[in-house]
């Protein structure tokens, strides 16, 4: 099986490519060949599979059909513009988030006249796609409208995905990311960053600032939920997608009080004293327009599984990224 990741140096491509070396195989099926492709070269992980970086804007002329042309079986699409650079650099947001999207659907389309290719395509969208009012939870009947061009961006590339997929020319899998947390390494362009910093940073005894009030609601998943998702997209039967080719995938809904009240548990009050409350009036505006709050049956039905509570959260980055020890 030949596998190529977009958006592998981002921190869930580096996570779902450490996850693939380590099994070796996709559905039973053994991993033959990895393409690494980003706006960075990725890092080569050490496996027995022939291992291809690249270094490339994905909406550039000629780089989906670059990438597509080598036929990989299986295409996890993560590259994105993140929601607060997207709503900052309006022609930005749409040149990757949309075009990039649409190039490489139309480079698969225009790949499988030459010769029958049908690859599983894996695509990252997000909870981003719906706007306020929201209902106490938001179900899979619930309308899509963003308020956010990171957000438009991510719904218009859903409708593609549906559409490419319903022709034929893709079997694409859509997957509405939570909130992901907590994120590793430096603060990123995210609006969403600080859901992370106010956990990640004083984990490892460093001050972090929170920009909104903790009784904010939002919905979380961890990075290693966030990678199981992807592995169980690329597997599943999508069939029982019907046409709707996106899910929302589970998570927890939980407020940043209850993030601080759950740091609090695991580090103690030393680390929750590291937390700086300074509002942020832009994102204070952008959070008031993100969902709180998802039921989620369709993709548990499917079998998408995700962490009950945001202690099992801290604990698997504590786990996954500290070797199990807290503070500095």
């Amino acid at each position: 099986m030949h596998i190529l990741i977009i958006g592998a140096a981002g921190m869930v491509g580096r996570k779902l490519t450490e996850a693939l070396v380590r099994s070796g195989e996709v559905g039973g099926k053994p991993i033959a060949r990895l393409t690494l492709a980003d706006v960075v070269a990725a890092a080569a992980p050490k496996t027995e599979a022939a291992v291809e970086t690249l270094a490339l804007d994905l909406s550039a002329p000629g780089a989906a059909a670059s990438l597509v042309g080598k036929r990989p079986d299986l295409i996890f699409h993560l590259a994105a513009i993140v929601s607060g650079e997207a709503e900052a650099d309006f022609e930005k947001g749409y040149r990757i988030n949309l075009d990039g999207t649409r190039d490489l659907l139309e480079a698969i389309r225009r790949e499988g006249q030459t010769a029958p290719y049908l690859p599983r395509l894996v695509f990252t969208s997000s909870i981003a796609v719906f706007g306020a009012p929201f209902p106490d939870a938001i179900d899979d009947e619930f309308f899509s409208t963003p308020l956010t061009s990171y957000g438009t961006q991510k719904a218009i590339g859903e409708l593609l995905l549906n559409d490419y997929s319903r022709k034929g020319f893709v079997d694409g899998v859509g997957i509405r990311l939570p909130t992901i947390v907590v994120r590793p390494g430096k603060p990123n362009l995210a609006a969403s960053g600080f859901f992370s910093n106010i956990l990640r940073e004083p984990l490892s005894g460093k001050e972090a600032v929170l920009p909104v009030s903790r009784d904010v609601r939002h919905w979380f998943a961890s990075p290693r939920a966030a990678v199981g998702f992807l592995l169980h997209a690329a597997t599943l039967d999508s069939a029982a997608l019907g046409w709707r080719r996106t899910v929302s995938a589970p998570g927890l809904s939980a407020t940043v009080g209850e993030e601080i009240e759950a740091l609090r548990r695991i580090a103690g009050d030393k680390a929750v004293k590291l937390i700086r409350e300074e509002a942020d009036p832009t994102i204070v505006r952008i959070v008031a327009g993100w969902p709180r709050n998802f039921d989620t049956r369709r993709a548990l039905a499917l079998g998408f599984v995700a962490e009950r509570s945001m202690d099992e959260i801290i604990r698997a980055h504590v786990e996954d990224e500290l070797g199990g020890k807290i503070g500095g």
